[in-house]
């Protein structure tokens, strides 16, 4: 009888979760099959699962928030950058204005950072040069030398009369949050938030899926200079995650109209949380006359499913001789894959370097599952061996840069708030490319031979974590 009763239970579970999972909209293939095969395979706990971590969502009260702010930052958004120009700016960046409005803005200068400590200290020099307002936004902070350094640096600009803001993740700065330098903060009078908490747990599970994370890593100084990478606040050793150290990062320095964009992308994110006047982040910027186009792209799980994937994959589609892409985290999904393959049969030379030890055991089996597609497509893949290389990077022809702190993975696409720029500067994209380049100098280039003598259990386990890939 119990028997019975339990596999009634579970038909029935089964049943209302996979007409749920069938009648989604936005959802590819892939992901459908992959949640009804866990469905099968896992009675009562994957329906569980997908209870947890199956949707994308943010109750009502999140959403009329959210709504809120971005009508009161709306108009600013338009004003800060030229309307839609393919044309001018062609088709990627088009798409990347659609997005959220931020068009491409002229006028603005670039500087390429040594990284780690050379970023940091010019970072440090720009905070204590501040005379109107600091505001920063950490997916990772860390209570370690460059954590405590950049919040010194904060209470000193406090003092002079600087307003400063320090926003961090719930759950990435969980530490943090609970150390005395955060206390130090908030006793100093810089204004604070922590964005998306967690400290009520099964209270939060009703207003939005637990593992949506700010991933994003904003420094803007006075509205007019902003620092933009991904680098978060924390030492390259990164201690939480030492034996993979150093962490290898790259970050740019920005100033000009493009600070202004970083500068309300961050007003999208604190308004949800402290209600201020708008027009504190709205401050003019210099127009430099030899100054560069470039445009600030946010997404995050409140825009359209997909954007970021398909952002992506015009990207790699404006390449005609040439494209790099650095990430840490490679599980591009079957929309970038396909773009990738695309380009790489089309003759364009398509260069990814990846992590060869990733701190995500998941995340480096999931990227290898792809290896024998693009080596096949002709696409060359570097695996870097000096440390975790946690740049985010997609050059194009040498003449166009996307960067900041999205990855090439799922999560990045739809779970993670995340802030990049888009760059047209053949300057300074030929600097990073550069940089690239001297990250595949340090690298071991995977052999496509070698890769078709995969045994099939090989091929078999990577491509399992490739599967549960689009569950997450």
């Amino acid at each position: 009888m119990l028997l019975t009763i339990l596999t009634l239970s579970h038909l029935a579970l089964f049943s209302a979760v996979t007409l749920r999972v069938l009648a989604r909209p936005q959802l590819n293939t892939s992901t459908r099959t992959a949640w009804v095969f866990l469905l099968l395979a896992l009675p009562f706990l994957g329906a569980v699962a997908y209870l947890l971590i199956g949707e994308i969502y943010f109750g009502k009260g999140e959403r009329a928030k959210a709504s809120r702010v971005m009508h009161r930052v709306g108009d600013h958004v338009v004003a800060s950058g030229e309307p839609r120009n393919a044309k001018k700016w062609g088709q990627a960046s088009a798409f990347a204005a659609s997005i959220n409005g931020f068009g491409v803005c002229g006028g603005n200068r670039s500087e390429l950072l040594d990284s780690p400590a050379g970023a940091r200290q010019r970072m440090l020099d720009d905070m204590d040069a501040a005379r109107e307002s600091i505001n920063v936004l950490y997916y990772i902070w860390l209570d370690d030398d460059t954590g405590r350094a950049v919040a010194e640096a904060l209470i000193r600009a406090a003092g002079r009369g600087v307003r400063c803001r320090a926003m961090v993740d719930a759950l990435g700065s969980r530490r943090f949050i609970a150390s005395a330098t955060w206390r130090k903060l908030q006793q100093a009078g810089i204004h604070t938030v922590v964005a998306l908490p967690i400290d009520k747990p099964w209270q939060v599970m009703f207003q939005r899926r637990l593992d949506l994370r700010n991933h994003r890593k904003i420094t803007v100084i006075d509205g007019r200079i902003c620092h933009c990478g991904s680098q978060n606040c924390a030492d390259a050793a990164f201690l939480p995650k030492r034996r993979f150290a150093p962490w290898v990062d790259i970050m740019v320095r920005l100033e000009g109209p493009v600070a202004l964009q970083m500068n309300l992308l961050f007003a999208q994110d604190w308004l949800r949380y402290r209600d201020e006047d708008v027009t504190h982040f709205t401050r003019e910027p210099p127009v430099f006359e030899d100054g560069f186009g470039a445009q600030v792209v946010g997404t995050g799980p409140m825009v359209n499913r997909n954007v970021t994937a398909q952002l992506f994959s015009r990207l790699i589609f404006a390449a005609r001789e040439e494209l790099i892409i650095t990430t840490p985290y490679f599980v591009p999904g079957e929309v970038v894959c396909a773009a990738l393959l695309g380009a790489a049969f089309s003759g364009v030379k398509v260069t990814l370097i990846v992590p060869h030890r990733n701190d995500s055991g998941f995340v480096g089996h999931a990227s290898r599952s792809y290896y024998p597609l693009l080596t096949r497509a002709g696409v060359t893949i570097a695996e870097y061996q000096g440390g975790l290389l946690h740049a985010k990077i997609l050059t194009v022809d040498g003449r166009m840069t996307f960067m900041g702190s999205s990855n090439l993975d799922i999560r990045s696409f739809d779970l993670n708030f995340e802030n990049d720029v888009l760059l047209h500067d053949p300057q300074l994209s030929a600097a990073i490319r550069a940089r690239q380049l001297a990250y595949v100098a340090q690298s071991v280039l995977i052999d496509p031979k070698e890769v078709r003598r995969w045994p099939v259990y090989k091929r078999i386990w990577l491509n399992a974590f490739a599967a549960l890939g689009p569950l997450l």
